[in-house]
């Protein structure tokens, strides 16, 4: 893969050589204690399957599976995760009136055609020895990934990066959809979006399933690859991924989709 120390290559010419995204290359995983990326693991699969399940009933259940933890634990782990439970908390401050807030916009809408909207999100990713972080881009009509990162940080600049590749790739959609996180309020991503004309939607505070068909691919991407084969290394993962990503593209099948494959539906249509 990348090698970072090469006297004659440079980052970004062996990233061209290669097919890949710079942005892509931060494949040095976080690293955690052995308990808690145990944990970790634990959490992130029973979130996808119960993601109403705030840090009160998350520790009950852990303390089924034998750990013995406090509520304090729980709550660093999601917030190391980036994970938010789907209700509706109470409104216990004032909004911060410099911080960027816009409506979602495709409630109602119907979305027919290519790069008419797309949905953004950003996803843990468990590893035998850490975690990393995957951020995915979506084409909502054709479920198509338009692009996608690794990284082992969460920062807003990683993100503008990854859209802005993905807009010098693609057509420009009218619309980008994506949950309130810091990523998404920030400066830089909000004047990217406003600067190519791209209205921008978010989720309801608490409403993972506004973002439904980005939710849907992070279960099918972990059940049926992360799980199954937990990286040793970031290289590892990031090839395990490529490999899934270009079978989900190019080869899966969508029921949703009348049986045929993402690719097929948005190069066609595009």
């Amino acid at each position: 893969m990348v090698d970072r120390a090469h006297d004659k290559l440079s980052i970004q010419r062996q990233s061209e050589l290669l097919s890949i995204h710079r942005s892509g290359l931060y494949y040095e995983p976080k690293k955690e204690s052995s308990l808690n990326l145990s944990l970790m693991r634990l959490v992130d699969e029973h979130f996808l399957n119960y993601p109403f399940k705030g840090t009160r009933k998350m520790v009950e259940w852990l303390k089924e599976q034998g750990y013995q933890v406090n509520r304090k634990r729980v709550q660093l782990l999601y917030e190391k995760m980036g994970l938010e439970t789907i209700y509706p908390k109470p409104d216990l401050s004032k909004p911060n009136p410099e911080e960027y807030k816009y409506p979602y916009l495709l409630k109602g809408l119907h979305i027919n055609y290519p790069n008419m909207a797309w949905g953004i999100d950003i996803t843990y990713i468990p590893m035998a020895k850490g975690f990393m972080y995957l951020a995915a881009i979506m084409d909502l009509f054709s479920r198509f990934v338009v692009n996608r990162s690794l990284s082992n940080t969460m920062e807003a600049s990683w993100i503008t990066r990854m859209v802005r590749e993905a807009l010098n790739i693609h057509d420009a959609p009218e619309i980008i959809n994506s949950d309130q996180g810091s990523q998404f309020t920030s400066n830089e991503y909000i004047t990217l979006l406003k600067d190519k004309n791209i209205r921008i939607s978010m989720d309801g505070k608490g409403r993972a399933i506004d973002n439904i068909f980005v939710e849907r691919l992070w279960r099918s991407l972990k059940y049926e690859h992360v799980y199954l084969n937990p990286a040793d290394d970031g290289n590892d993962l990031y090839r395990g991924l490529e490999e899934w990503f270009h079978f989900y593209n190019f080869q899966r099948h969508h029921q949703s989709l009348g049986y045929k494959k993402p690719a097929e539906i948005y190069r066609r249509a595009a």
